[in-house]
C-alpha cells in the first residue's frame, strides 16, 4: 500500500465541486459512505454512490464532485500490487472504475471502518503475502528498477537488467497494469514534477529548472506533457484546486 487518505464531507452542507486529482501511478479503492461522489475521467462521467469501488490507473487529471454527508477513503495500491493476482488482465483497463462487492475483496472490511483499522487490516493481509511471496514477481521488480533509476531508464535497459526480453517485459507489465513501461514512468515523472512545483512555488523554481532536474528535454517538452494531463500551463496551474499531498 502506497497511502491512505480521506476526503470527508460527512458534515458540510454543501457541495464540494470541480475538485482536481492528478495521475500518480497507483491503482486506488475507493470506500463511499454517505450519499454519492462525481468522478469525470477521460473516458467517462461516474456517478458514485455508497459502496467499494476499484479505480485504474489514470493517465489525465480526473474532476471530482463531493455531495453532501459523504466520505470518501481512497487506499492507494502500488502499480505491482494487482499481479499477485493472477485472475486479473488489465490490458484495456485504464481511466475506469467499477463497483465491487465487499466479498470479493482479499481482506474483511465494512464501508465504515475506521482509518486506522483499514490500515491495520490491510497490512496484515499483505504482509501476510508477502510471506508467501518471498521473491518479488517481475512487476515488482521493473517497478523497483524504475524507482531506483529515477525514472530515467529504458525498457530494453530493464530488460538486460532482469535478463529477459522486451516484448514479454511489455506483454506482462500491460496485462497487469494497463499500461505500458513507459506510460508508466512518465506518468511517475510527471507526477514528481508537479510535487516538485506545488512544494517549491514557481517563484522560488523556475520551470526551467523544473524541466531539467527531472530530466525533460527542455521547458517545451515538460510544458507539453503538462498541457496533455491538466489542459493548462504550468504557469496557470492552480494547485488549490487539486487534491494534492503538501509534503511528499
Amino acid at each position: 500500500m502506497n497511502k491512505i487518505w480521506c476526503l470527508d464531507n460527512s458534515i458540510g452542507e454543501s457541495l464540494i465541486e470541480n475538485k482536481l486529482v492528478l495521475p500518480n501511478g497507483c491503482f486506488n479503492l475507493a470506500i463511499v459512505s454517505g450519499n454519492a461522489i462525481e468522478v469525470h475521467t477521460s473516458k467517462q462521467k461516474y456517478e458514485i454512490n455508497e459502496g467499494f469501488y476499484f479505480c485504474s490507473q489514470m493517465t489525465n487529471k480526473v474532476l471530482v464532485n463531493i455531495q453532501p454527508k459523504t466520505k470518501v477513503i481512497i487506499i492507494q495500491l502500488h502499480a505491482w500490487t494487482l499481479s499477485f493476482f493472477q485472475k486479473y488482465d488489465l490490458n484495456n483497463f485504464t481511466d475506469s472504475i467499477i463497483k465491487i462487492d465487499s466479498a470479493e475483496l482479499p481482506f474483511k472490511v465494512n464501508l465504515n471502518s475506521d482509518i486506522s483499522v483499514l490500515l491495520n487490516t490491510i497490512n496484515t493481509y499483505f504482509e501476510e503475502l508477502h510471506s508467501i511471496n518471498k521473491s518479488k514477481n517481475t512487476i515488482e521488480k521493473i517497478c523497483e528498477i524504475i524507482k531506483l533509476r529515477n525514472e530515467e531508464i529504458s525498457v530494453s535497459e530493464i530488460g538486460e537488467s532482469l535478463n529477459v526480453s522486451q516484448r514479454l517485459l511489455q506483454i506482462k507489465f500491460k496485462s497487469a497494469t494497463g499500461l505500458t513501461i513507459k506510460k508508466y514512468i512518465q506518468i511517475l515523472k510527471f507526477r514528481k514534477s508537479v510535487d516538485q512545483m506545488v512544494n517549491s512555488g514557481l517563484d522560488k523554481l523556475k520551470l526551467t529548472d523544473v524541466a531539467l532536474y527531472n530530466q525533460y528535454f527542455d521547458q517545451s517538452h515538460f510544458i507539453k506533457q503538462f498541457k496533455d494531463v491538466t489542459k493548462t500551463t504550468p504557469k496557470m496551474f492552480n494547485s488549490d484546486l487539486y487534491f494534492l499531498s503538501k509534503k511528499r
